[in-house]
């Protein structure tokens, strides 16, 4: 373990002093976690860096000499005990491939911060300026955190994702228990921790690409490939646009080159590759396509065409969900989004998260009166009024 006197700055590389570290973690009721990585040329993050911090205790643990986790991991798994990150979908991608799972419960500032009227999206350098009059000192933001030795300059930037993120913690915290509204980031929250979303699993890959086309032999050959790239970049730790470009798979599926010299023909995929040891594996994932595309072809469920919505209807729905989010305090976004609103506008009974709960009534009983008639806008020296008809 070594400790910056200057700045108290406490840096674990070693077994004995990550087990003392998770003993003084284990004290408190809440872990605020960040974490450093490096993922440029590789699939799988490289873990480089893990902040913790409780309400009186703040450490970095160095993973990167092939330090054993498990103390930490187990303080991670304990679901009594709440993690707080901000922005947490990479963080929790980088401990669900530790874990398992990924952890919980978790708490996310930057959802939290929504529903208490702090913007969507916020940065954590605006949370922190906003919420605590603090200003992160952003001077070492691009570090290559893969080197060593870390200075006390790196450290003490990556220890102010974690001291900062628990007093944001508290008030944020504090805020919602007062005004009830816990329950209102639930949904977001569990969203986050989802194992659905750590999966990466070869055979969903097709979902990224978009596909362009809904014939069942672009479909196969779609899915076969995409899943062949995605097992390659997960096996040689590679990221897959270095495996494969998406344009590439796209033209690939519409082409269907069932030899090395069609493949090399195509102009999006690199000169040489259909002889190399990857083109190889390739024409194998197309060829299996083309012979049985009902193996490989994945079933899309295609919605009924529907009439576009009202515009006046939509942008004014837009309006009042604006005013409302205004009056509560909260992000519209928290409340619903533009295909929530669309879907209202368009549909008699939309099957949407903004006609449930909380945001029913604060937004959708609303919405319904306003595309029933029964409810209007109108402009004022103050902004918007809503008026019953």
């Amino acid at each position: 373990m070594d400790r910056h006197a200057a700045d108290d700055l406490i840096l674990i590389d070693d077994a004995a002093g990550l087990a003392e570290a998770c003993e003084r973690l284990s004290e408190g009721e809440f872990i605020a976690l960040d974490t450093e990585f490096h993922r440029e040329t590789t699939y799988w993050p490289q873990l480089c860096l893990i902040q913790a911090a409780t309400a009186d205790f703040d450490v970095m643990i160095d993973p990167m000499g092939g330090l054993d986790l498990s103390p930490l991991l187990d303080l991670m798994a304990d679901t009594g005990r709440t993690k707080v990150f901000h922005a947490a979908r990479q963080d929790l991608e980088i401990f669900a491939r530790l874990m398992g799972a990924p952890p919980g419960p978790v708490f996310d500032t930057q959802i939290a911060a929504m529903a208490c009227g702090l913007g969507d999206s916020i940065s954590y350098e605006n949370l922190v300026a906003r919420l605590l009059r603090g200003q992160v000192d952003k001077s070492s933001q691009f570090t290559d955190w893969t080197r060593r030795p870390l200075s006390p300059k790196q450290l003490a930037y990556a220890r102010g994702d974690v001291t900062y993120l628990r007093e944001a913690y508290v008030i944020l915290r504090d805020q919602l228990t007062s005004k009830g509204r816990m329950d209102w980031i639930a949904d977001e929250t569990a969203a986050l921790v989802d194992p659905a979303n750590y999966a990466f699993e070869p055979a969903d890959a097709w979902r990224r690409l978009k596909p362009r086309k809904t014939r069942q032999d672009y479909l196969a050959i779609l899915a076969a490939v995409a899943a062949w790239r995605e097992a390659t970049a997960q096996e040689s730790d590679k990221p897959r646009q270095r495996i494969l470009k998406d344009d590439a798979i796209h033209e690939i599926a519409l082409q269907k080159p069932r030899s090395a010299d069609a493949l090399e023909r195509l102009r999006a995929v690199p000169t040489g590759y259909a002889r190399s040891r990857h083109g190889l594996a390739l024409m194998e994932a197309i060829n299996a396509a083309i012979e049985d595309p009902e193996a490989f072809a994945p079933v899309i469920q295609r919605d009924a065409p529907t009439p576009a919505p009202p515009a006046a209807l939509t942008e004014l729905l837009k309006v009042l969900l604006k005013h409302v989010a205004d009056e509560v305090g909260v992000a519209p976004r928290l409340i619903a989004n533009a295909a929530d609103v669309e879907r209202i506008a368009r549909e008699k009974q939309p099957e949407v998260a903004a006609l449930s709960g909380w945001r029913r009534d604060v937004f959708g009983e609303k919405a319904l009166a306003l595309k029933a008639g029964r409810l209007a806008l109108a402009a004022s020296p103050n902004g918007v009024r809503v008026l019953d008809v």
